[in-house]
Order: structure tokens, then C-alpha cells, then sequence
């Protein structure tokens, strides 16, 4: 059981540090310069959601460190943890405490390290926050979701990796920030499915950034939840090297 909850865990936060995006309060101001008409493309979208969440100051961020509580519910079993979260560039550092199993994960740029062995995730950089960040660069492709199956009444857009990996984002109609994300992908032979809502974003430094947000993992036989609450937040602060050091 406690490598069942550490693997839910793990999964978690590789979302969390991809970033939870949905319904928000957040800089009006921001959010009114977004907003595009109902015919625009879904470049368009995916250009005016990107502006509402920090434009450049989003696409140049070099540091993020997130510090808060979660609780991780699964085989009807609610969980309190904490968690930490530093990413420099393609590097991060994520630990989540809880009282069964503690894990961490650790991306020194070539390397990984998880404290849960032979257990592997996307890039980090292919879900969420930084596949937001990727509009407009070569190989990353942004689609209209009336291509995706029962998502066609939503606004949105899809966004897809080069290495194939995609993230379903929705928008709010009046802000054009991110409500909300779903993205399905390959973890050890397992599809897992998942979700997020974002119940209040923090603009900090220009970024919009999560700051309270739930989620919902489906793994097939087994589908646990999470709400994730940041209470520190820190955008492009001096993260030290030693922080991605490989354990010996």
C-alpha cells in the first residue's frame, strides 16, 4: 500500500510542477489585455491565454519555488502532506512529506533521481505551466479541441509536445486564463488519466502563477484525488545548483 501511495504521490506532483491552471481570480488587468474574440483561432486562444498568465514574463521566468500543504485522498483514505517545489530552468527539485511514504524526485538536467525506484514520468516540461510557455516555438503544436473527442463545446486549445506529449487547456470566456487542463499519458504501461480545476491563482512578479487548485488522477483501476494549497510562492529567486545534486 505504501508504494501504491508514494506512486500516486509522485504523479501528483509531476502535474503540480507541470502546474494546476483553472478557475481563477487573478490581475484584472492582465486578464482584460488577453481576451480575444469567440471566432478567433486556436493560436489565438493559446496567444491570449499564455499574455493572461505573464506573456514574456512567463516565457523568461527562470526560477519557480512553491511551498504549501496537500491532501491526497485515495482507497478512501485522506492523506495530509507538504510539499516543495523548485524548478530551475529543465532542472527540479519536488519532496512531499506525508506520514506513509516521503518521497522525492530530483532532475539535475540529465539525470533523475526518485526515491520510488524504476518509476518514470514525462518531462516535466511537456505538461502544464511550460507546455503553456512553448506557444509559438518550432515543434510545439496548438489545435483546435473540436478535434478531441466530447471536448468540442469547450473553449480551449490543445497544445502537443515534440516528443508527443499534449495537454487539453480550457479558458475562461471572460479573462482568457486557464480554468483547467487534461492531459492522458504512458506511465510504466499504465494510461493514466488526468484533470485539474484551479480554484485561485496568485500573480506574483507578472506571473500567474497556482496557488489553490484540485485535482483528479484516473488509473484505471483506481482513481484518487488532491488539493493542493501553496502557501509560499517565489518567482525567479537564487536557487543554488547544490539543490539538484544527485543523492550518493
Amino acid at each position: 500500500m505504501k508504494k501504491s501511495l508514494a506512486s500516486i504521490c509522485l504523479l501528483f506532483a509531476a502535474s503540480m510542477i507541470g502546474f494546476g491552471q483553472g478557475a481563477v481570480t487573478s490581475n484584472a488587468t492582465t486578464a482584460v489585455k488577453a481576451v480575444v474574440a469567440a471566432s478567433e483561432t486556436p493560436l489565438d486562444l493559446a496567444n491570449a491565454a499564455l499574455a493572461a498568465h505573464g506573456g514574456d514574463k512567463l516565457k523568461k521566468m527562470k526560477t519557480l519555488v512553491l511551498k504549501g500543504s496537500a491532501d491526497v485522498t485515495s482507497f478512501n483514505q485522506a492523506i495530509p502532506a507538504t510539499f516543495v517545489t523548485i524548478i530551475s530552468g529543465d532542472k527540479y527539485y519536488y519532496e512531499i512529506n506525508n506520514p506513509f511514504q516521503p518521497l522525492k524526485q530530483i532532475f539535475d538536467g540529465k539525470e533523475t533521481f526518485s526515491s520510488i525506484q524504476g518509476f518514470s514520468l514525462p518531462p516535466i516540461t511537456s505538461l502544464g505551466l511550460p507546455l503553456l510557455s512553448k506557444v509559438g516555438e518550432t515543434g510545439y503544436v496548438v489545435a483546435a479541441l473540436g478535434e478531441v473527442k466530447g471536448k468540442a463545446k469547450r473553449k480551449g486549445f490543445r497544445i502537443t509536445s515534440p516528443e508527443g506529449f499534449y495537454t487539453d487547456f480550457f479558458v475562461d470566456q471572460k479573462t482568457s486564463q486557464i480554468k483547467g487542463y487534461e492531459s492522458s499519458y504512458d506511465v510504466g504501461g499504465r494510461i493514466v488519466t488526468t484533470s485539474v480545476v484551479v480554484d485561485e491563482l496568485q500573480t506574483v512578479d507578472g506571473v500567474v502563477v497556482p496557488k489553490k487548485y484540485s485535482q483528479r488522477f484516473d488509473l484505471g483501476q483506481m482513481t484518487a484525488y488532491a488539493s493542493f494549497k501553496s502557501k509560499e510562492i517565489l518567482i525567479n529567486s537564487d536557487v543554488k545548483d547544490e539543490i539538484f545534486a544527485m543523492p550518493k
